[in-house]
């Protein structure tokens, strides 16, 4: 027989059907035993009368729950149930796989164990409702972002994770032997997505891992994640870029909310709306004489950066007096930027750069690109670097390649300020930081 979803048992009033979940509670009392049944799409009420067939009620006392269950039996309304008003009167039962009795935890209880503990039982964790709908946004923002850029004439591209050589500089990279010489895995697709304006593509997007070797135990950082990325050709500055993110990201909020906003609302207790555009813009000059007129204190090595305490700090004002979530921080110096990012013509150690903050945290960085041989070699000589390592990404600007720029942006942060969650590894399917390659 067909398999039915618990959402849709309504329209099957009267009829025999057949369902397949998890055992979430049972209720076994001396002449009736009551199974609430979980599926993907709810739960509900599943009831057999024991000495209809003591054999299956023999069965049925022995299950522990979140055993996975096939269940036949008739639809019928029932108005003092509680979910739904419906009920399965039960005829048949296969227990599929039982579940071993204790638990490690107990998913659906009053009191959940720390979050570390939880990640070594991170299937069992992912049975909550709220992991559940994290991913379910998820997976409606990736497509709300591909059907944008789709819509907008990008193309969708997967350029290689192993590397011969580091994708943004020597630090945190993780190397591996390659045969019978050293490989890299990437740290982004960044020369890629500049290869493929060389390459005349004008347009380009990516969803892919990124990896990063940084010893960090942070609530936001990982040495793994999903990295957004978009490259563009064309552009007379990196407001181009900005004003395409920040449409681009409201789209993505508006068919959030389509979809998933009442359920945001009733179990995150969230109220979402789309972000108004354009988002606030303020120069990093501007930013470090915002800190010292509200009172904070960068550290002296943060003298060209921001720490996460100043983002923080900057995302409240911006809320506060303007009621924006999301803030550019723009033209950053040279000494806190790639090589590759281009300088103000006007403004010398200036780049025409930004990161994105949202909700005061980095969700993204990006600029316009410098497209000239002469001076990206320049550049890359001021910060050090080898001429002869980066020779083949110095190839790409040689024959005709146009102004560009692009961005790098984090899914699960953003899913971190979309949701108000508190650590990443909430918004991650499998979490990956210095200590843990487990599950």
């Amino acid at each position: 027989m067909q398999r039915i979803y618990i959402k849709d048992l309504n329209q099957h009033i009267g009829e025999q059907v057949t369902i397949q979940g998890w055992l979430h509670t049972l209720r076994d009392q001396k002449n009736m035993q009551f199974l609430i049944i979980r599926d993907r799409t709810g739960m509900v009420q599943v009831a057999h009368f024991k000495k209809g067939n003591l054999e299956l009620a023999q069965l049925i006392s022995g299950l522990g729950t979140e055993s996975a269950l096939t269940l036949t039996g008739q639809v019928v309304k029932n108005d003092i149930v509680k979910l739904g008003g419906i009920e399965i009167q039960l005829e048949d039962l296969g227990v599929e796989n039982p579940a071993e009795v204790p638990l490690p935890f107990e998913p659906f209880g009053e009191y959940l164990p720390d979050q570390d503990f939880r990640l070594d039982w991170r299937y069992l964790d992912l049975r909550r409702e709220i992991n559940q709908l994290i991913f379910s946004v998820q997976t409606t923002a990736e497509q709300a972002m591909r059907e944008y850029w789709l819509d907008h004439d990008f193309i969708e591209i997967h350029s290689p994770k192993i590397m011969g050589m580091p994708s943004e500089s020597g630090a945190e990279l993780f190397s591996l032997p390659y045969f019978e010489t050293t490989a890299y895995l990437a740290q982004s697709p960044q020369f890629y997505k500049q290869m493929a304006m060389a390459a005349g593509f004008e347009r380009v997007f990516e969803f892919g891992p990124v990896f990063r070797a940084d010893p960090s135990f942070t609530s936001r950082h990982m040495t793994e994640f999903t990295g957004v990325d978009m490259e563009m050709s064309w552009i007379q500055s990196h407001e181009d870029v900005m004003a395409l993110m920040e449409r681009w990201l409201a789209f993505t909020h508006h068919r959030v909310i389509e979809k998933h906003g009442d359920a945001i609302e009733s179990t995150l207790g969230l109220h979402l709306e789309v972000p108004t555009v354009p988002f606030p813009r303020i120069t990093m000059a501007e930013a470090h004489k915002l800190l010292t007129q509200i009172g904070y204190k960068l550290p002296p090595e943060k003298k060209f950066d921001l720490d996460p305490g100043a983002e923080r700090a900057i995302g409240a004002y911006f809320k506060e007096t303007q009621g924006h979530d999301y803030v550019f921080i723009t033209d950053w110096p040279f000494e806190a930027r790639p090589f590759y990012h281009m300088l103000h013509p006007d403004e010398p150690g200036i780049t025409r750069s930004f990161d994105l903050l949202g909700r005061g945290l980095e969700v993204a960085t990006g600029a316009q690109r410098e497209h000239r041989y002469e001076v990206l070699k320049s550049q890359a000589l001021a910060k050090g670097l080898s001429l002869e390592m980066l020779q083949n990404y110095l190839n790409y600007f040689r024959y005709g390649t146009p102004p560009h720029g692009g961005f790098g942006f984090g899914l699960s942060r953003f899913l971190m300020i979309l949701l108000d969650l508190s650590n990443i590894r909430e918004a991650v399917f499998i979490f990956r930081g210095p200590t843990r390659l487990s599950p």
